[in-house]
């Protein structure tokens, strides 16, 4: 299952990894308690690497961010604007049924946290359409990556800065 077509509100090649995590990061400074951001990509896409960049910013004393692929879910207390906020970060590669995502606490985190969600596909129909779709796509043999952000509701607004964010302008 694919994006359900919201919005494209951006796409921009991203040269590398470390600016794959920056994009990562300036997601996290436009987030909010209550945001799903659906990461959409294939195997090696930068799936992980955009999600450790959007954890370190918002919780910069955590030394590393381990890929939550064998425990499905890693979470981090952040504070955003002196409210304090979970993060939770999905890989959801190794459901084998969607409802499979409530022993880990999907409802939860939907109600209260920030949602960063690897292989949302696995979700199926409880995949919220209030969300944020982030695909990467490789782009040839090396680093770079294609960003496409998708989304409805406020965040056409809230990205309005994110490519001089992103560059430094």
């Amino acid at each position: 299952m694919k994006p359900v077509a919201p919005e494209k509100l951006l796409e921009i090649e991203l040269a590398d990894a470390d600016m794959t995590a920056r994009a990562g990061g300036v997601l996290a400074s436009l987030a909010r308690p209550g945001d799903i951001l659906a990461l959409w990509g294939d195997l090696g896409a930068g799936k992980t690497t955009l999600a450790c960049g959007f954890i370190a910013a918002l919780v910069p004393a955590q030394e590393a961010v381990p890929s939550p692929t064998f425990t499905l879910v890693q979470t981090y207390p952040a504070d955003i604007d002196g409210q304090a906020v979970e993060i939770w970060h999905f890989d959801l590669y190794r459901l084998k049924t969607a409802e499979e995502a409530y022993e880990v606490g999907i409802e939860e985190a939907f109600a209260e946290g920030i949602s960063l969600i690897e292989w949302p596909e696995r979700l199926g129909s409880l995949l919220p359409r209030r969300r944020l779709d982030v695909t990467l796509s490789p782009l040839g043999s090396g680093d770079s990556r294609w960003l496409t952000i998708a989304g409805n509701g406020d965040w056409a607004g809230r990205l309005a800065g994110f490519r001089s964010a992103l560059l430094g302008e």
